[in-house]
C-alpha cells in the first residue's frame, strides 16, 4: 500500500469511527431523492445536458453501435485510435477491425506506463473508452479509471470517443453513490465529465476546446 493510499484509507476509517452522534445531525436527503425519471426520460435529459456543452451525443443500439462508430471515425478523420486493453470493448475492436480493415483506423493498444506514454498519448488523433455510466441531472459520464484505461485518456487526445450503455445512467449523483455503494471501496480517481475542455481565462468568455480534449462524443446504447 502506498502512501496515498495508505493516508485515504486512514481518513475514511476515521470519518467511519467517528463519535458524532447521526442523531444529533439527521440527514435530509430528501432533496436529492427528489428526481426519478423513466429510463427514456433518463437519456434524453442526460443527451440534452452534454449537447448543451457541445457533447456529441449518438443515440445507438446493440446491433448498430458499431456502424455509427465507423461513421464517427470516417468523419473526424480518425487514422489512429487508442484504447483500454483487457476490456469487453477491447475486444469488440478488435474484430471489427478484423472483420472489416478498411472502414477501422489503425488500433493502438495502451500498455505502458504513463511515464512513458506522453509521445503516445499526445500524438494519437483520438482514444475511445468504457464509462461505469451516466449521471442525467447533471449531463454527465462517470469513468472509473484503471491502469487499462487511466484517465489521461479521456483528458489529453484531442477527440474522446465514450461508449454508454443506457441501463448504466442513475438519475442523480446521490443515486449512484448509494447505489453502487462508494464509500465501500472506489479507485484513486472516479471522474465525472460532461463535455470537452473549456476556459473562461480568455478575457473571462467560456471558450471549448482550448486545452486537453477537444471533443467528446458519446456513443449512447439503447
Amino acid at each position: 500500500m502506498n502512501n496515498s493510499t495508505s493516508s485515504r484509507h486512514k481518513i475514511l476509517s476515521n470519518l467511519r469511527d467517528s463519535p458524532v452522534s447521526s442523531e444529533k445531525y439527521p440527514q435530509n436527503i430528501t432533496v436529492m431523492k427528489r428526481k426519478c425519471w423513466t429510463d427514456a426520460e433518463k437519456v434524453l435529459q442526460l443527451k440534452s445536458m452534454m449537447e448543451e456543452v457541445h457533447t456529441e451525443v449518438r443515440l445507438c443500439t446493440e446491433s448498430d453501435w458499431e456502424s455509427t462508430l465507423r461513421t464517427v471515425v470516417k468523419e473526424k478523420g480518425i487514422g489512429q485510435l487508442l484504447y483500454g486493453r483487457k476490456t469487453v470493448l477491447a475486444e469488440q475492436l478488435l474484430n471489427m477491425r478484423q472483420q472489416t480493415p478498411d472502414t477501422m483506423p489503425e488500433l493502438v493498444e495502451y500498455e505502458q506506463p504513463i511515464e512513458e506514454s506522453k509521445d503516445l498519448l499526445f500524438g494519437i488523433d483520438a482514444a475511445i473508452t468504457t464509462t461505469r455510466g451516466g449521471i442525467a441531472e447533471t449531463g454527465s459520464l462517470i469513468l472509473w479509471t484503471t491502469p487499462d484505461e487511466p484517465r489521461l485518456m479521456s483528458l489529453i487526445p484531442p477527440i474522446h470517443i465514450a461508449v454508454l450503455h443506457a441501463d448504466t445512467i442513475y438519475n442523480t449523483f446521490w443515486e449512484v453513490v448509494n447505489t453502487e455503494q462508494w464509500n465501500s471501496g472506489m479507485p484513486t480517481n472516479a471522474l465525472l465529465i460532461s463535455g470537452p475542455s473549456k476556459t473562461a481565462d480568455i478575457e473571462q468568455t467560456l471558450v471549448y476546446g482550448v486545452h486537453g480534449c477537444k471533443e467528446l462524443v458519446v456513443l449512447l446504447i439503447q
